[in-house]
């Protein structure tokens, strides 16, 4: 995803939340300072696999969400998901985090070889300055949703679990599939809730541009407001 393309959707959550994209730069910043350019070599296993993106919703827990990733070729879990996956002895190959729920999974991922994808954003640069100095750093992906610099890279999507079917759609992912994804869930605030909204609309732009039917929107696409990413 070229930021060109990315910018015009950026702009539209923006304004849909009253972000300040300044502190989003400024965010970026200082991962770009604690972080060194990722070697991708180690996630080239993505290429032409299955990816299994394990979102951290209640449904994960469910016996099928677990078979389904434990048959998987690749895992890539969204923030909290990865330790109900471990907890069941199903091993992540990335975790997309913006440090808001488990730093300390994410020191340990980096510690074993196993890339981390850390997101700075607005209101979490006490945790990119907490976490990051102690992560191993060539396994740590710094992104931006906001332009890249330097070694911080924006590869699209907007939460955690958006964010990893953007990478995996980076790296060459075959095919898609989703667990522990509850657009619905009642337990989530208002603000989760508008976030969610957003990621279903971003999995339908990401499937629409790949050609591909992800299961996790069937029964649902009729009702997705694409009107925001409506650029041209």
């Amino acid at each position: 995803m070229e930021f060109d393309e990315w910018e015009p959707v950026y702009e539209r959550i923006l304004d849909d939340f009253g972000f300040e994209r300044g502190a989003d730069e400024r965010a970026r910043d200082v991962l770009a300072a604690l972080s060194s350019p990722f070697e991708w070599d180690c996630l080239e296993h993505v290429q032409n696999a299955h990816v299994v993106i394990a979102g951290a919703g209640p449904s994960l827990e469910s016996t099928d969400a677990l078979e389904t990733a434990r048959r998987a070729d690749v895992i890539i879990a969204a923030s909290t998901a990865v330790d109900v996956l471990e907890a069941n002895d199903i091993v992540v190959d990335c975790m997309v985090t913006d440090l808001d729920k488990n730093p300390e999974t994410v020191v340990e991922l980096t510690e074993r070889g196993t890339p981390v994808a850390v997101h700075a954003h607005g209101d979490n640069i006490p945790s990119v300055r907490t976490v990051v100095p102690d992560c191993r750093g060539a396994f740590v992906v710094p992104t931006t949703q906001a332009r890249p610099v330097g070694p911080v890279e924006n590869l699209g999507g907007f939460t955690d679990g958006d964010r990893a079917a953007f990478l995996a759609d980076h790296l060459g992912a075959a095919t898609l599939g989703f667990v522990g994804w509850d657009f619905e869930d009642p337990a989530v605030d208002p603000m989760k809730a508008a976030k969610l909204e957003w990621a279903e609309r971003l999995l339908y732009w990401l499937e629409r541009r790949r050609g591909e039917r992800f299961d996790v929107l069937d029964g649902r696409r009729e009702a997705i407001d694409l009107l925001p990413l409506q650029t041209e």
